[in-house]
């Protein structure tokens, strides 16, 4: 995208948490929603204010045709306190588009100074506002809450940066970021004052009106008995847009971050359906396919997905009427108990808004219902309490990243920093002997960054960010985790640099680097990728295209990937399936993986025009946008024979850009070691391979023998008390879970190997890895498996398919999963606390319990 100065674009938005949230305001007028398609055009250091306000006028004007005494403009008036001048630039510039004075109206910043979140580029804006029929008085109306005066358009101008401290500092070049709503763009050209009543909606709202029963629509707003269906009405249709359109995007209904806010969604239209429309049980998952009908010509993965995501909302709503008796049960005796307390407790009402889904309105109702206050301070205290943790959990997971602000990456611009060449990441080879080779690289030092600062050197002990000409380091993208490795100076091979992390930021590949001595600016580097490391994270991603290809040939062709990361260690494959995989798809997947591996098929790699790529036959794809030109992987046919009409059968063939093996052959052995629902529809496979996969299947089948021992023992009553004794203990072994400090002999496990610790050489490499420098903290113990599944053995082996390793992340009431899908590492570490040490005896209906110093965990089935 770097070298993109002007877009035009449309896309999918939710507005329905954080700073811009307008789920409340939804249903109550004729023109808010949470899901809505912004049309946007973008200038990236290109034109500004007059070509942007110049080109809007237009198209609004001359093209669209809309009368231009029916518009308003906007722009920020300035703010004497926080040191901004008013923008008489942008003023101007309307005035000489020939819109009167009285039309063009200065504001302040909360309606005319954009700002996304607590840093980051900001700047004013101007709005265009479109007069529905207010005539006369019109101007003083805008911003003031008439629903006849509606935002049509906002152009904003980034001008400013904000500042940890809250400072704004300007940015070193200009961009545009404008924003039409699709919906209020409709509603005007169809000539209606509710976007309610355009062919987006109608269809929706007429399914509503049949399956529940209730008069039809008729656009009432207010609080009276009619306007409040009507109300319900608009919830159920937003909603359900709102809802369709986020799941076929693979994001699903959860407890955190924005699953959660998905969840809100999905209870609030459920709770409007049953306490409002009093609608049988199912509306909400019935209007799937209207929506789909109507938005299904521009996004055709909703017409695809149709049944899995009635089925998620389905269970969502199932859940949640069940949440309803549960809440009106937890009220009602909290009432019995309360005695002549006026108002409602605000920890109860937090407690069944956090725990039950119950959206505080209804909660507020139910009070209002039995003339009972609620404790509102209480709840505004513990929603802000909310709102800072998650805030401070989002800054210091951002704190993690490294990353370049604007500012230097316009130094970097300004000094003619070319961007980086990396294409020598995918200069390795294969011997006849099948040992790769990974040459080293040789590179020159083209600027340093310590603290956002760029600097000419840096001295001993100090982490920077060096930008090189060239780089064989693979940068963190497409899944796959970056290289580790390290760099010296040419002819001082005695002093190594380790590299502890790799990223890609407005086309320079960034090195954090860990300096010994000094680095300064110009100096010539060789650089030297951890082989062992590049080669299992080759190995785990070939494998992951495999394993794909086996998941679409047993579970048919519409299998989509959701999600996937790939570490040198292991690979995570999240994957949409109509359920959970039964013990016979394992079977059966396992021996399809196998058969894959074993015709040790050549890897072929090209770069394509998009277009060209797009027209290849079984071409897997992810639901993003890809820059021109494209990097395609096929396994088993070379890339230009895939034209061919004789070219119908392949093994897999997508679009990636990671690092591949250049035969499958490598791969030796596929073992799936966890599989588990992340939501309805979603399934999180983990996999090992090779000597760990290896390593797997006895593990699963030595715990498959003694599990069948213990059974034949267990069928006979005891002899005596200390064989049963004996019976208990040689089941608990099979569940034990030290924590990471007791000084018992490790357990075998699939435990990747710490960071800090030298990596052995890889079998397949022409060279031992070099040592890395220790840089980071000891990677956390061994994830525990909450269901393994390994395939079974060869005839005559024992199996060890459908056996459940029980060694279980917390009790099996707790929840252990996250409904994260994009590329989250796929290591699911349990830190201590959540995978059940405690420093204190647990309750007597825990499933814990305490053996001196180790932990026993049981996994009831």
């Amino acid at each position: 995208m770097a070298g993109y100065r002007r877009v035009v674009n449309s896309q999918k938005c939710v507005r329905a948490g954080g700073k811009h949230n307008d789920l409340e305001d939804v249903g109550r007028d004729l023109y808010h929603h949470t899901f809505f398609e912004m049309l946007g055009n973008w200038s990236f250091g290109d034109f500004f204010k007059e070509e942007a306000c110049s080109m809007a006028w237009e198209l609004l004007t001359e093209k669209y045709g809309i009368p231009p005494d029916r518009l308003y403009v906007t722009y920020f008036g300035g703010d004497p306190g926080a040191g901004l001048p008013a923008d008489s630039e942008t003023r101007d510039v309307w005035l000489s588009l020939g819109l009167p004075s009285e039309r063009v109206l200065p504001f302040g910043l909360d309606c005319n100074f954009w700002e996304m979140g607590e840093t980051g580029p900001c700047g004013p804006c101007t709005e265009i506002h479109y007069d529905h029929g207010v005539g006369e008085g019109a101007a003083a109306q805008v911003n003031a809450g008439n629903p006849g005066l509606v935002e049509l358009w906002n152009l904003v101008f980034m001008q400013y940066h904000r500042e940890a401290d809250s400072s704004l500092q300007p940015l070193p070049r200009y961009s545009v970021d404008t924003g039409m709503g699709l919906e209020r763009l409709v509603a005007v050209l169809q000539g209606t004052t509710s976007n309610y009543d355009t062919d987006l909606f109608t269809p929706i709202l007429d399914t509503i009106h049949q399956r529940s029963g209730a008069r039809r629509y008729s656009g009432l707003v207010g609080s009276s008995p009619a306007a409040s269906l009507d109300t319900a009405y608009r919830v159920l249709a937003d909603h359900a847009r709102a809802l369709t359109v986020c799941i076929a995007d693979g994001l699903y209904p959860g407890m955190s971050g924005a699953p959660l806010v998905l969840r809100r969604i999905l209870r609030r239209a459920v709770r409007f359906s049953a306490e409002v429309l009093r609608a049988p049980a199912g509306l909400l998952a019935s209007l799937v396919p209207s929506v789909a009908e109507t938005l299904g010509a521009a996004y055709p993965e909703l017409k695809q997905d149709m049944n899995q995501i009635m089925d998620v909302i389905e269970e969502g709503e199932t859940a949640f009427l069940s949440s309803l008796l549960r809440g009106r049960r937890v009220i009602d005796r909290t009432l019995r108990k309360m005695g002549d307390r006026e108002s409602f407790p605000a920890d109860v009402a937090w407690s069944l808004h956090r725990s039950l889904g119950f959206p505080l309105d209804l909660v507020g109702l139910m009070l209002d219902e039995k003339a009972v206050t609620m404790d509102t301070e209480g709840l505004e205290r513990l929603a802000k309490e909310e709102a800072e943790h998650s805030r401070g959990a989002a800054m210091a997971e951002t704190d993690a990243e490294p990353e370049l602000d604007p500012h230097t990456l316009s130094e970097l611009h300004r000094a003619r920093v070319p961007p980086t060449d990396d294409s020598p990441k995918y200069a390795y080879t294969l011997d006849a002997h099948g040992k790769y080779a990974f040459p080293s690289g040789r590179a020159t030092v083209l600027a340093l960054t310590l603290g956002q600062r760029l600097v000419q050197e840096v001295g001993p002990g100090q982490r920077c960010f060096a930008i090189l000409d060239h780089t064989n380091f693979y940068s963190e993208q497409g899944g796959q985790s970056c290289d580790q490795g390290f760099l010296v100076r040419e002819g001082q091979q005695d002093v190594l640099l380790p590299v502890l992390d790799v990223r890609l930021a407005g086309g320079f590949v960034i090195h954090r680097v860990l300096v010994p001595e000094y680095l300064r600016v110009g100096e010539r580097l060789e650089l030297f990728v951890d082989q062992a490391q590049r080669l299992g994270c080759m190995v785990k991603h070939t494998a992951t295209h495999l394993l794909m290809a086996a998941l679409c040939r047993v579970l048919g062709p519409r299998t989509q990937q959701r999600g996937s990361h790939v570490a040198a260690q292991r690979l995570r494959l999240d994957v949409s399936v109509k359920g959970p995989l039964t013990d016979g798809q394992l079977a059966e997947l396992d021996a399809a993986v196998q058969a894959l591996i074993g015709r040790d098929e050549e890897v072929h790699t090209a770069e394509l025009p998009l277009h060209q790529a797009l027209q290849i036959a079984g071409l897997r794809k992810a639901n993003e946008v890809y820059l021109d030109p494209v990097r395609v992987v096929s396994i088993g046919t070379p890339v230009e024979q895939l034209h061919s009409s004789d070219c119908t059968q392949h093994t897999s063939v997508e679009l990636c850009c990671g690092t591949h093996l250049l035969r499958t052959g490598l791969i030796q052995d596929l073992v799936i070691v966890s599989e588990r629902q992340l939501a309805k529809g979603i399934s999180r496979l983990i996999a090992v391979t090779g000597q760990e996969a290896k390593q797997a299947r006895a593990m699963g089948s030595a715990l498959c023998e003694e599990v069948d021992s213990l059974c034949e023992r267990s069928q006979a009553a005891p002899a005596s008390l200390p064989v049963a004794q004996r019976q208990a203990k040689d089941i608990g072994r099979l569940t034990d879970v030290r924590p990471p400090d007791t000084h018992q002999p490790p357990r075998r496990s699939l435990s990747a190997p710490s960071r800090s610790t030298v990596i052995p050489p890889h079998p397949y490499c022409c060279t031992p890895s070099p040592p890395l420098l220790p840089h980071s903290a000891p990677s956390p113990p061994s994830p525990t498996v909450r269901r393994s599944l390994l395939p079974p053995q060869p005839q005559g082996q024992t199996s060890a398919l459908g056996s459940r390793w029980l060694m279980g992340r917390r009790s099996r009431r707790g929840s252990a999963g996250s409904s994260s899908s994009g590329s989250a590492p796929c290591s699911e570490w349990p830190t201590p606390a959540s995978a059940g040490w405690r420093t204190k005896r647990q309750p007597s209906n825990s499933v814990w319990s305490w053996r001196s110093h180790r932990t026993r965990c049981c996994w009831w089935t």
